[in-house]
């Protein structure tokens, strides 16, 4: 559902505080052919939901805006830039920072134990879960 280009390219916009299709469409430079069908299939997928808005002396249009589903992504997006960040790095230094919000402190993408431990990579494995088949 989200491996597509210009589906995580939309959902980085919409974290960006993008929600109208003009404000898409002008960030990506996409088709609008293109862009209505990634806004349909993310609104399908419950990735986004399609809000009603009309400004004065226009048509009905649509704002399209994340759900919590899709909010959830924002961990996927952010561990991808990390990864882009640390292997192909730019001159000036990495694309986004993340900041928590009341500390102001620098925040990351790690693995945390159930005693809120970070656990570095090489200790962590993956097996099957009880909806393995």
């Amino acid at each position: 559902m989200v491996g597509e280009k210009w589906t995580f390219l939309v959902i980085r916009d919409a974290f960006r505080g993008l929600e109208r299709f003009s404000e898409f469409r002008d960030s990506l430079g996409v088709s609008t052919d293109i862009l209505s069908d990634r806004l349909a299939s993310l609104v399908d997928h419950g990735i986004m939901e399609r809000r009603s808005y009309r400004d004065d002396g226009s048509r009905e249009r649509h704002s399209y805006h994340l759900t919590e589903r899709g909010r959830e992504l924002r961990l996927v997006l952010v561990a991808l830039g990390e990864w882009g960040d640390r292997h192909f790095p730019t001159e000036f230094g990495p694309v986004t920072l993340y900041r928590d919000n009341e500390t102001d402190e620098r925040v990351t993408v790690a693995f945390v134990s159930d005693r809120a431990a970070i656990v570095p990579l090489d200790r962590v494995q993956a097996m099957d879960g009880p909806g393995a088949s």
